[in-house]
């Protein structure tokens, strides 16, 4: 299992394609700091970009301008990722993503070949909607995926729909919530991105799934534009954020799930600053992705040479254009004597 920075350097190695990111965020720091209240493991587990098409128009999709253009991830690096996996074991599970990854066919199939690797657990990134065709959602299943990590726009159906740009979505996406619960061994994450016509609906998204049994991890992914300004207005103010975002995790904690907060200052978190889990999974995708993240210049906190935390992206260049440095609303932490 990939566990540290020296690992995950052999893992970019041996997948060895253009475009591979590891997704570390603190190498050599402490991995326990979230014990217990985080699912975290993201360094055992690599992410293959499989498809990029998608039935939906969120307003805060990252890349509508590059989906187009995109490339997924070649089947012969998915055969290297399985060959690697079955001589090395080297990753707990494999997570299959894209714009919307149950638009591929072959999905079940790709599930399987992934399992006789020797993958431990298989996870898609979804909007969802599909899941609800009970049959197509039990073929996944049969196929080995025993990870749905789903895309919650919204706290119901009429702010879900309005975010996704489609009539349906929030229905559609419930009903296969609701058909993945009965399954005992199933693991169901969410991840909500929150953009200013989102954030006062967190507590809601909260209320909304608290009858999902196999609803053991929510994520909150704050925006940013993939750009150096924010053209739409999407970004909120962090100040605007931290009341709604503290009493939706305050209430996952609650209700026992676990939470991971996404680029938001840790120092505004205070006393649940270990919410904050910027580590992801070790990517592959079209470095075409990557030019286009890039520009988003994150760790330009004023207090960032002060600051010791390991955790923390601090500000964008698009929020900061937007909303200045904050240089007085945010603070560095356990600063160096």
């Amino acid at each position: 299992m990939a566990s540290s920075e020296a690992e995950i350097r052999a893992a970019l190695a041996a997948i060895g394609t253009e475009g591979t990111r590891g997704g570390l965020t603190a190498p050599g720091g402490d991995p326990q700091r979230v014990e217990g209240l985080s699912l975290r493991g993201h360094e055992r587990y690599v992410s293959l970009t499989m498809e990029f098409r998608c039935n939906l128009r969120c307003v805060h999709c990252m890349i509508e301008d590059t989906m187009d253009r995109l490339q997924a991830t070649p089947d012969a690096v998915f055969e290297k990722v399985c060959a690697d996996q079955a001589e090395t074991g080297r990753w707990d599970g494999l997570v299959l993503t894209g714009s919307e990854i149950t638009l591929r066919r072959d999905l079940d199939r790709i599930a399987r070949r992934a399992k006789a690797a020797g993958f431990r657990h298989i996870r898609i990134q979804t909007h969802g909607m599909h899941l609800g065709r009970t049959d197509y959602a039990d073929r996944l299943i049969d196929a080995g995926i025993d990870e749905f990590f789903v895309s919650v726009a919204g706290s119901d159906r009429e702010t879900h729909d309005r975010i996704t740009q489609v009539p349906g979505s929030w229905d559609k996406m419930m009903a296969g919530l609701a058909h993945l619960d009965t399954h005992d061994h199933l693991r169901i994450i969410t991840n909500s991105v929150v953009t200013s016509q989102s954030y006062t609906l967190l507590p809601g998204m909260v209320a909304a799934l608290g009858h999902l049994r196999r609803l053991v991890q929510m994520e909150f992914w704050n925006y940013f534009p993939m750009a150096e300004t924010d053209t739409k207005g999407l970004i909120a103010r962090h100040g605007d954020i931290l009341p709604y975002l503290r009493a939706a995790i305050l209430e996952c904690r609650a209700r026992g799930r676990f939470v991971e907060v996404k680029n938001f200052p840790e120092c505004l978190l205070a006393e649940l600053g270990d919410a904050l889990v910027n580590a992801q999974p070790t990517l592959v995708i079209d470095p075409e992705f990557w030019r286009e993240f890039d520009r988003n210049e994150f760790h330009l906190c004023p207090h960032r040479e002060a600051c010791a935390s390991t955790e923390c992206l601090g500000l964008t260049r698009a929020y900061r254009d937007r909303f200045g440095d904050e240089r007085d609303l945010l603070r560095p932490l356990n600063p160096a004597r």
